[in-house]
């Protein structure tokens, strides 16, 4: 009997999570979201959910450059679809161009019921 694996799904957010329970990891920080890509290095990630604002000064751009440089070198990260949740129309308009020059699929998702903040905290 084969058994399928979970989806491997990171989520890079400080404050939001997946509504439905979905198993993901999850990253509050952008060194957090960093380390989550580098643990998956080599294998398929299937999903990647950003946020572009992640509390006080800290933004998604350490990731974007992480996945950029991995692109420049000819070797990306392996991502079924990178999905940009930001509630910052600006930011998420350039995280998403900067994603695709590098031919990674990036799809919007801001307003996305997937995502939303937990009564309790993590």
């Amino acid at each position: 009997m084969v058994t399928e694996e979970p989806p491997r799904i990171v989520l890079v957010d400080d404050l939001r999570s997946f509504v439905d329970g979905r198993v993901a990891q999850v990253a509050r920080t952008s060194a957090a979201g960093m380390k989550a890509l580098e643990r998956h290095r080599g294998q398929r990630l299937d999903e990647l959910w950003l946020d572009h604002d992640l509390g006080g000064d800290d933004t998604i751009w350490p990731v974007v450059e992480v996945l950029e440089q991995a692109a420049f070198e000819g070797r990306p990260f392996d991502i079924g679809v990178v999905y940009v949740h930001s509630a910052n129309p600006a930011g998420a308009a350039r995280l998403m161009q900067a994603l695709r020059r590098w031919d990674y699929e990036v799809r919007s998702a801001a307003g996305s019921p997937q995502v939303g903040y937990l009564a309790e905290a993590e």
